[in-house]
């Protein structure tokens, strides 16, 4: 459309079959529903040459008629005054649905795809008004804005609603600053990645206590309700504040995640930790209650702080995809384990892993988020990336770097386990504001 619009040049958009449904959606919501797009067959990788000619001499799988025969005519044909105009949506919503019976009403909300299809507590006046009294700000008050990809426009939304979703996720008023500051981030736990990613959270200061979080055994999940709830109002306003969360439509993580459930939410257990919180690490006062949303994929499990825990870290760091991020949760008996074989600092336990666990450069870049992501910062010059992709064959490159390797205490040293989380903060490049911090104070939530 750009192309067409601005430099009067026709052009049709190609893409996989597979994504038709959203690339409709996307076309739609951006204001474009009459983009010239045709479509080939799925897959388009790991395909010979001759089966990918076959793509184009075949059929188009979505729209129908010869494929090439397709793009020609797009081409030819004028677009509508129409098209050239755009389209306005309508992102209106009622307040309140139709009154129902309970059942009803939970199958409104599903059919919907307003719910992660576990039950829901249902969000009626009163409950809604409950949890308002969590916050001293305003219903009408916008918190925040969220997308599930940066392709896709910003979505804004106010205290009720986010409150609307905490009521679902069977939340508390005192739960509610917590939930407010994670929707006040921009930050998705539904992101829309192919590489199906979710959500995970850490909490540090007093509000730990507060409201008896687990940070102890078993503060992953599923033994606590303040850990529980917020991690899943995460995820439901995440779905329903950012404009959907559909697959094939607005969602299209291949095979999806169980993390999302729950967002991976725990506290870090900051007295039994032998290093600083993770909170003071980015700058806050020890005092001050915050949380963090990270990108999460998958985990590696270990047990215990050998002698040879540096080639153990090392398999475990390089076999990563570089973009993914390391993030390492500790029990504090193995924090304190590693603080036994030298490291006094988490800061100078990144820096080992920066400076050890290192991958030649052909590898580096043969990897789904280098190729597919850091590509883009490459092209824009950004160091260090520039130099890693003019490296030589064999160089050793950093799999991770230290601002993308993080560390976080939580256990009930009950265990020596230490586990390697593909975790990251939300890239830069995609978050709402590249100055947006990737910490939230709790403290104006509340």
């Amino acid at each position: 459309m750009e192309l067409e619009v601005d430099y009067g040049v026709p052009a049709v958009a190609v893409q996989a079959d597979a994504f038709a449904r959203l690339v409709d959606s996307v076309a739609r919501v951006n204001g474009m529903p009459h983009a010239r797009r045709c479509f080939v067959p799925t897959p388009v990788i790991d395909r010979t040459p001759d089966q990918l000619r076959a793509y184009i001499e075949g059929d188009d799988p979505v729209r129908g008629g010869p494929f090439m025969a397709r793009v020609l005519s797009l081409l030819e044909e004028p677009l509508p005054q129409e098209a050239l105009r755009g389209v306005d949506l309508d992102r209106s919503a009622p307040r309140l649905v139709p009154p129902g019976t309970e059942d009803e009403l939970r199958r409104l909300f599903e059919d919907n795809h307003w719910t992660d299809y576990l039950p829901i507590v249902l969000p009626t006046e009163e409950r809604v008004e409950a949890m308002l009294a969590g916050t001293s700000r305003a219903p009408d008050e916008i918190v925040g804005q969220m997308r599930p990809t940066s392709y896709r426009e910003l979505w804004s939304y106010d205290v009720e609603k986010v409150a609307v979703n905490a009521v679902m996720a069977g939340a508390l008023p005192e739960h509610f600053p917590v939930i407010l500051a994670l929707a006040s981030s921009g930050h998705t736990a539904r992101q829309s990645s192919t590489s199906s990613a979710a959500g995970m959270v850490v909490v540090n200061g007093p509000i730990r206590h507060e409201l008896n979080m687990n940070m102890g055994i078993g503060a992953l999940g599923p033994y606590n309700r303040a850990n529980a709830a917020i991690g899943r109002a995460f995820g439901l306003l995440s779905q329903n504040l950012q404009g959907g969360s559909v697959p094939g439509e607005t969602y299209m993580g291949a095979q999806g995640n169980a993390m999302a459930y729950s967002s991976v939410t725990f506290a870090e257990n900051e007295e039994n930790s032998p290093w600083v919180p993770y909170h003071v690490q980015q700058g806050f006062d020890p005092e001050e209650s915050t949380v963090t949303p990270f990108y999460v994929w998958g985990n590696t499990w270990n047990e215990g702080v050998r002698d040879t825990w540096p080639q153990k870290l090392k398999r475990m760091v390089t076999a990563q995809d570089p973009y993914l991020g390391v993030t390492l949760l500790m029990d504090p008996i193995a924090a304190r384990r590693f603080v036994d074989v030298g490291f006094g600092t988490k800061d100078a336990l990144i820096e080992w892993i920066y400076e050890n666990c290192r991958v030649p450069r052909a590898e580096f870049w043969d990897n789904f988020g280098s190729r597919n992501l850091y590509h883009t910062i490459v092209e824009l010059g950004e160091e260090p990336f520039t130099s890693y992709w003019n490296a030589g064959p064999e160089e050793l490159i950093p799999v991770a770097e230290p601002d993308n390797i993080h560390v976080v205490v939580v256990g009930g040293s009950s265990n020596g386990q230490w586990s390697l989380f593909s975790a990251r903060h939300v890239d830069r490049r995609f978050r709402n504001s590249p100055d947006d911090p990737a910490t939230v104070s709790i403290e104006p939530w509340r």
